[in-house]
């Protein structure tokens, strides 16, 4: 029987986390037919093995080395059946009716290709994980900047990350991008736009995946009713500066290729400036 939903999850090093990522899935689906592809980027904990106990439904592909979240996931969206993809991070967790409501949404919308739910820190704290498209402020006021947290209420506080409150209770609402870590997504709309581009080794591969679909002619859909808890960093945190220096990377890449198009263009400088010291900062301090 062919799969309604297929789980997309890249594991690295997850440990316990993927088992409980796994059974949040099929604890939400119940009996509905579905299928999880984990692709594994050489993990080396045993924690590609949890994968098993959820055969039939599960499979697992094996990479003999760290090819990074988007090459991975791609691969993941090679081997779906499914015409919905569910793009889950091992360290997230689906909140009982979650896809059945973000499915609701999705077919309720013909055109859009994407929708995402409320994400919640473990302690019940909304991560932010609707914003919009990032700009020359979104470091003073993004998702994890003081300026957001000292001043949530401002608009261009709530431009960066949108805030759950601001979506009428039951209904979604359009936004620029979602959190891959948990995201529901027609296949053949991921396959229009080939999927996640594998130059982003991690971090900012949502954004850009969200901006081509937009790009595409479809629309991203933040549906707040629907919850997951994601437990952040789980595995990055024991590769700390090789991930801060990816994710500054990915950052420079994203806005070279959407915001600052060209080479010569003279925000890249100031960008990579910028974004060099920051990195350096903060990894000084890893």
């Amino acid at each position: 029987m062919t799969p309604g939903v297929t789980a997309v999850i890249v594991n690295y090093n997850a440990g316990a986390e993927l088992r409980q990522a796994l059974q949040s899935i099929a604890a939400d689906i119940g009996d509905a037919p579905w299928e999880a592809v984990v692709v594994d980027n050489a993990s080396t904990d045993g924690s590609a093995e949890t994968v098993l106990e959820f055969q039939p439904h599960a499979a697992l592909l094996r990479n003999p080395q760290n090819v990074g979240f988007g090459r991975a996931a791609n691969q993941g969206l090679a081997a779906a059946r499914a015409p919905l993809v569910l793009i889950m991070n091992p360290d997230c967790r689906l909140e009982p009716g979650a896809i059945g409501r973000l499915a609701h949404a999705l077919n309720g919308n013909p055109a859009c290709a994407i929708v995402g739910p409320r994400i919640l820190d473990p302690g019940g704290t909304e991560q932010g994980s609707a914003r919009g498209d990032p700009n020359m402020l979104t470091g003073l006021f993004g998702r994890s900047a003081a300026l957001r947290r000292l001043f949530p209420g401002l608009g261009v506080a709530e431009r960066n990350v949108i805030p759950s409150s601001l979506v009428p209770k039951g209904e979604s609402l359009p936004v620029d991008w979602l959190s891959g870590a948990c995201m529901l997504a027609r296949a053949d709309a991921l396959r229009q736009v080939g999927g996640f581009d594998e130059r982003y080794f991690l971090y900012w591969e949502d954004a850009d995946l969200c901006r081509r679909l937009r790009q595409a002619g479809h629309h991203v859909r933040y549906v707040p009713s629907a919850t997951a808890v994601h437990r952040v960093g789980h595995s990055s945190s024991k590769v700390r500066v090789p991930a801060l220096k990816a994710f500054h990377a990915s950052a420079y890449l994203y806005y070279a290729t959407h915001v600052a198009p060209g080479a010569a263009n003279p925000k890249r400088l100031l960008a990579r400036a910028l974004l060099a010291a920051r990195c350096w900062w903060l990894v000084s301090r890893a």
